[in-house]
């Protein structure tokens, strides 16, 4: 059994920044690489970024590089982030937090939510101009 449970959304204004934070709990211990993704009402899930930690391996959507941060909590391995800086209107959506136990697969579609297995249940992320 796994459960995400995120955090950290908010309403802000346009250029503001937002620290989303996802914490994952197992009853089995396993490697898992995370996603995050964003959906709009009536729009499916977007990949927004993902990593696989122990691999120092990451993957952004065209659309938030240079602005969005994944990462893993140093010292509480079970914690994940998305740092977003420069929030635009069009950021505007429900965050998700996703995971699914690592296989090599992973590396074909990292950012597609066909790829991940458990799911968190959303924060929203209100960008104003």
């Amino acid at each position: 059994q796994v459960q995400l449970v995120e955090s950290g959304g908010g309403s802000v204004q346009a250029g503001g920044t937002l620290r989303l934070s996802c914490v994952l709990s197992a009853s089995v211990y396993s490697i898992y690489s995370i996603g995050w993704f964003r959906q709009t009402p009536g729009a499916g899930r977007e990949g927004v970024a993902s990593t696989w930690a122990p691999g120092e391996l990451y993957n952004y959507a065209d659309s938030v590089k240079g602005r969005f941060t994944i990462s893993q909590d140093k010292n509480k391995k079970n914690t994940f982030y998305l740092q977003m800086n420069n929030l635009r209107p069009e950021d505007t959506a429900t965050y998700y937090c996703a995971a699914q136990e690592y296989t090599l697969a992973w590396l074909d579609a990292p950012l597609s939510d066909t790829t991940y297995k458990y799911w968190g249940q959303g924060t929203q992320v209100t960008v104003s101009s």
